[in-house]
């Protein structure tokens, strides 16, 4: 049941209409306690309340914290419940889909390159280097397969290390490369 946990005696004027205010709490189903403000008007055309201020732990927070509101902060209350924030429904948007695209087995087929060696070989060895060493294995032997790099099979290859397959590719690159 909601009570009056404070009433102040100074009267807020807005909108030419002179106001007292009361702090009101009441306990919640959780145990915890919400605060409110009511502002009476004196000329008898009724009582406003503000949303809930505060959501306290018990009614002796609750209490405390009604007798800490200054004047200042009571015409603020007073001001959004003259004024109260509306939202604006929203059409409820669906999408087109009941899920995501599906996944690709593999980024890539397995028979194509996702870098050209000999294109980045020209930049410099070591950056052909750290441009192979961040691409998984098999990416690797895409490279070797869809270059001729090696007349070892694709099944013999993907039985090698990464660093091992990127010394194939550096070497078969630099060979190929060279005046």
């Amino acid at each position: 049941m909601a009570e009056v946990l404070v009433s102040f005696n100074d009267t807020i004027v807005a909108d030419g209409v002179a106001y007292r205010a009361r702090a009101c709490g009441r306990e919640m189903d959780d145990g915890r306690w919400e605060g409110w403000i009511e502002f009476e008007s004196l000329d008898g055309t009724g009582v406003l309340r503000s949303g809930r201020e505060t959501t306290q732990p018990n009614r002796t927070d609750a209490a405390y914290w009604a007798t800490g509101l200054t004047p200042v902060y009571l015409e603020g209350a007073l001001d959004r419940a003259l004024h109260p924030i509306t939202i604006a429904r929203v059409e409820e948007e669906l999408p087109a889909f009941d899920g995501p695209a599906p996944v690709a087995e593999e980024p890539l087929p397995r028979s194509e390159a996702v870098l050209n060696p000999f294109s980045v070989y020209r930049k410099g060895e070591t950056v052909l280097r750290n441009q192979l060493a961040a691409l998984a294995d098999w990416h690797l032997v895409n490279i070797i397969q869809a270059y001729d790099l090696s007349e070892m099979s694709a099944e013999e290859l993907e039985r090698m290390p990464g660093t091992q397959l990127i010394e194939l590719i550096v070497a078969a690159v630099r060979i190929s490369e060279e005046p």
